[in-house]
């Protein structure tokens, strides 16, 4: 058989081994990584800002252990008593309405003119006029009223001139009447008796007649004086009605008694307290203006009583302006009231003693009602005086210690004080000039070295 026909079985091909497979690392892994160094960044920056904490800490700590100081100077040392309160004159004019004399005046006051307040015047000046048309009308009336009155009386004249004139004729003819009967009666020799009777009793009621007209005369004329008199009485009471009117009228123009400084006052209106204005209603006796003196100022002040022991008249003090305060003024003591007064806010022991200070020195931007404070002078010290600052005398078992830096630490000292105010204190003893000491007690002092004063 030939090849073609018989092929020889090939050999198998040798198996090759298989690849290894490929592991691909999963992307979870590098997010985890990428996760840890940022956790690790954060974690190194906290840790950084703890530390710069720390370290400001400490820093705070440092500066906190640093003890503040001061040096010993010399100079006068003044212990003053300052009391509050504000500004009033000590020359002024109070300017209230007016009380009337007519009884029908002083029922609607109203303000027409107000001088401003702050205004400067003059003794005379107008300060305040109160409307005074009502009271002129009425004082129209009351001169009708005594024109009617002057009326009445002349006609009243007239009619008792005719009275007295039929009176003085009835005289007249009852004179002639009498007259006749008694010449009748001389003829009754010729006449019977009853005749004679009868002329007897005629010349009897003539003359009876006469008499009683006479005495008719005499009666009118006091009843005539006594109807002008009445007359005249409603006429002087008219008169004087008018009058008193045109006194109220002359008031109701209020005018500057003094030179001074014309400052408005406090008034109650529509429920609560405003300045008063033009306009507005007074009544009679209200307070609305003074006039006060501007070169004659003053500070009323209270102070408790259990400090009044200390206050002497004619003290000197220093005034202080709360609306200027670059402004001081010398001032002194000058009334210190004797009774003790309570405060309306305050409980029934409490009292206060009103003081006045008197300023000695006029300003222009000085006008009452400013709050002010007064310190007046208690005690003063020596001029070269050696002080501290109160702060730096500490009290130790009832005794004064100042602590005086040495280098780095600081000693115990015993010293003398004398004067002390709300700031400083002086020190008579166991201090020098210049020397620096603790405003506040060191807490690392050297407890080993203590020098006392010799006393």
């Amino acid at each position: 058989m030939s090849a073609l026909t018989n092929p020889r079985p090939m050999a198998p091909a040798p198996v090759q081994p298989a690849p290894a497979p490929v592991h691909h690392e999963p992307k979870k892994s590098s997010r985890k990584w990428l996760i840890l160094l940022v956790i690790a960044g954060i974690a190194g920056a906290a840790a950084w800002v703890v530390q710069q904490r720390q370290e400001q800490a400490q820093q705070t700590a440092a500066s906190v252990g640093v003890t503040r100081t001061a040096k010993v100077t010399a100079g006068k040392l003044d212990v003053n008593l300052r009391l509050a309160g504000q500004t009033s004159s000590r020359d002024f004019a109070n300017i209230t309405a007016p009380i009337m004399r007519g009884f029908e005046s002083g029922r609607d006051m109203i303000l027409v003119y107000l001088i401003p307040t702050g205004s400067k015047v003059k003794k005379g000046d107008l300060l305040a006029q109160i409307d005074a048309k009502s009271i002129e009308d009425h004082i129209d009336d009351i001169a009708d009223d005594i024109e009617r009155a002057d009326a009445d009386i002349r006609k009243r004249k007239a009619e008792q001139e005719v009275d007295m004139a039929t009176l003085l004729q009835s005289i007249r003819v009852a004179q002639t009447d009498y007259e006749k009967a008694k010449l009748d009666a001389r003829a009754a020799e010729v006449r019977t008796e009853v005749e004679r009777e009868l002329l007897k009793l005629a010349e009897q009621e003539a003359e009876a007649r006469y008499k009683q007209v006479q005495g008719d005369v005499a009666q009118k004329k006091v009843t005539y004086a006594a109807e002008l008199v009445i007359l005249d009485i409603t006429r002087q009471r008219h008169v004087r009605h008018r009058d008193r009117h045109k006194v109220d009228l002359v008031k109701y123009a209020m005018r500057a008694p003094m030179d001074g400084l014309a400052v408005s006052q406090q008034i109650f209106r529509s429920s609560e307290m405003a300045t008063v204005q033009q306009g507005d209603q007074v009544y009679p006796g209200q307070l609305f203006m003074k006039v006060v003196n501007p070169q004659r100022m003053q500070v009323e002040a209270n102070i408790n009583q259990s400090e009044s022991s200390v206050l002497r008249i004619s003290q000197t003090a220093k005034v202080r302006l709360d609306a200027f305060p670059g402004i001081t003024l010398p001032g002194h003591v000058f009334s210190i009231n004797a009774l003790a007064t309570g405060g309306f806010r305050q409980q029934y022991y409490i009292r206060n003693i009103p003081v006045k200070v008197a300023i000695d020195q006029a300003h222009e931007k000085l006008i009452p009602d400013l709050s002010a404070a007064a310190e007046v002078l208690i005690q003063s010290s020596s001029d070269n005086a050696k002080q501290v600052p109160l702060g730096a005398v500490q009290d130790e078992s009832g005794k004064p210690v100042v602590y005086v830096k040495k280098g780095s630490n600081f000693e115990r000292r015993a010293v003398t004080v004398g004067l002390q105010n709300a700031t400083h204190a002086e020190v008579t003893a166991g201090l020098e000039i210049g020397e620096e000491v603790a405003l506040e007690k060191p807490a690392l002092a050297n407890p080993q070295t203590e020098t006392r004063a010799s006393l």
